[in-house]
């Protein structure tokens, strides 16, 4: 059993560590802090925590480093949020000032994160299948090309070009967008999708009766695949630059953690499995991420809300990162982003 003066030079040895990626000794423990003991003490604590797999000795010097297991604990217990400066307030304000829609909104929010941390910045898009449908736009520009536009209310906007067989009669984009509409707009894009898709069911031996219904089919096939887009989740990214900088914090070939970033699949399965506490903030560290790909990784993250629900902003990096400030970093602009989305959703 670890005591309390035990977790504080466990405490010690973290924070020593990641300034400064040296194993840490007794004699520095002893001389940067006021424990008021002598290093023979601090070695027998250290020694009780290295039996509780909490510290490891990477060689054979008498300094020690935290272990995945130190970490852990170190995050759940020990660390205190240090609250940011206000530059780095500022800065985040300055990143995501008026943004032009969600897409501009969210890689504003991961470059700021990597400017920030100096890590891997990810966030989920907040989930669509639950956004409802509120409008929908045709336009005809000529040659038989369509453009098709959705807008969700959470402000998801999707555009696309549909090339269709034949050249559109004068007024028929009116009745089109007022059949797609009739089966989509004001509902969610889950129902949405099921009434396209009983849409196309009912109509399929329809399509060589007249041209407008086979125009009608191909945008109804257009408006289900944008609809299917939007039911999926997705991720965006900043910063893997920063992992070549950080080689030398990985015990091993960053090449496998490359790899494993390069599946968004994978990454935000993650991201969704990770527990968070009651301020919304979650961590998982090292070994925690083995099923991942992810083994020397660790990945900070904070909820923040949207129309559809929660998702989460965080950061990816090496288990050697600085947990309190990273933390307060996700955390801070995972309620600005909230805030920003609330506004957004007032304004509408």
């Amino acid at each position: 059993m670890v005591s309390e003066r035990g977790l504080q030079v466990l405490r010690a040895i973290v924070q020593d560590y990641v300034d400064t990626r040296e194993p840490v000794g007794s004699k520095s423990i002893v001389d940067r802090y006021h424990f008021g003991v002598s290093a023979a003490t601090i070695r027998n604590d250290m020694a009780l925590l290295e039996d509780e797999d909490l510290i490891a000795a990477p060689h054979t010097s008498s300094g020690r480093v935290p272990t995945d297991k130190g970490y852990r604990v170190f995050v759940d217990h020990l660390a205190e949020l240090r609250p940011l400066s206000p530059a780095q307030r500022a800065a985040i304000s300055s990143f995501l000032d008026a943004p032009g829609d969600l897409d501009d909104l969210l890689m504003r929010t991961v470059r700021a994160l990597t400017q920030l941390t100096g890590q891997v910045a990810i966030v989920q898009y907040p989930s669509f299948a639950r956004a409802s449908v509120t409008h929908v736009e045709l336009v005809d520009i000529g040659g038989g090309r369509v453009i098709v536009i959705l807008v969700t209310d959470t402000g998801r906007v999707s555009q696309r070009v549909t090339f269709l067989r034949d050249e559109l009669p004068d007024g028929a984009v009116t009745h089109l967008r007022a059949v797609v509409s009739g089966l989509i707009v004001g509902v969610s894009v889950r129902e949405g999708s099921q009434r396209v898709d009983a849409f196309l069911a009912e109509h399929a031996q329809d399509a060589a009766s007249s041209s407008a219904v086979s125009a009608a089919l191909q945008l109804a096939r257009v408006v289900a695949e944008e609809l299917e887009e939007f039911r999926q989740d997705r991720m965006i990214m900043a910063g893997t630059a920063n992992l070549a900088r950080r080689e030398a914090d990985f015990r091993g070939s960053i090449y496998p953690v490359l790899e494993a970033i390069e599946e968004q699949v994978t990454l935000l399965r993650l991201m969704t499995e990770m527990v968070a506490d009651e301020h919304g903030l979650s961590a998982s560290i090292g070994r925690e991420n083995a099923a991942f790909g992810l083994a020397e990784a660790s990945v900070v993250a904070s909820d923040y809300d949207a129309t559809s629900g929660v998702a989460r902003v965080g950061v990816l990096g090496p288990t050697r990162m600085d947990y309190p400030t990273n933390l307060a970093t996700v955390r801070a602009v995972a309620r600005y982003l909230s805030r920003l989305l609330e506004e957004d959703e007032s304004a509408c």
